[in-house]
């Protein structure tokens, strides 16, 4: 499914006449942020976004193990495996999952380090300590308050920016920005470089 392309042009009539919907949504969204989650004793560095769709999350996600792989460290990817139909905790293994399975992400993830899918964030993360691995780096997850985040980076796509600025489904925002922010440590928009 395309998003509405009146998400990325100034609010309008669309706009307003979901606003209502938009308004319930945001504190649903904003007051979930708001929640302290479980932290399981080894950091957590999750890369997440402020819109809905896609923004490079999973390409930055994939750098940041490799940094970590590369400074002697052993990162686990966690993530709810989205599209798969296997609710987890479990170890993606590319020689016997399929997209069906574990959704797409995650076997791109698997190829760089170990991919757990949990549609259970803090089972999935125990999981993962338990395996071994000394930081965990989520796929998205950013504004699933169940797990603690240590480092919170927020990739924007920065062709679309953050759209007409409303939060769904009036406007592409996940939850109200200033409670987006808050709990952010970093911000990193991503754009194409022409010549």
């Amino acid at each position: 499914m395309r998003d509405p392309a009146f998400w990325w042009q100034p609010p309008g009539t669309v706009a307003a006449l979901l606003a209502p919907i938009a308004k319930i949504y945001a504190a649903v969204a904003g007051s979930r942020l708001k929640k302290a989650g479980h932290s399981v004793g080894i950091p957590v560095i999750c890369i997440g976004n402020l819109t809905v769709g896609g923004s490079g999350k999973t390409p930055t996600a994939l750098a940041v193990a490799r940094l970590l792989i590369a400074a002697g460290k052993r990162p686990y990817f966690l993530t709810r495996g989205y599209g798969g139909e296997l609710a987890g905790p479990v170890l993606v293994d590319t020689t016997v999952h399929r997209a069906y399975d574990v959704g797409d992400e995650p076997l791109l993830l698997a190829g760089v380090a170990p991919t757990v899918v949990a549609a259970d964030r803090v089972a999935g993360a125990e999981a993962i300590r338990a395996a071994g691995a000394d930081v965990i780096v989520m796929d998205d997850g950013f504004q699933n308050p169940s797990l603690a985040k240590d480092l919170s980076i927020l990739v924007v796509d920065g062709r679309r920016g953050l759209g007409n600025g409303k939060v769904f489904p009036a406007g592409p925002l996940r939850a109200p920005l200033d409670a987006q922010l808050d709990r952010a440590q970093a911000i990193l928009i991503i754009r194409e470089i022409s010549d």
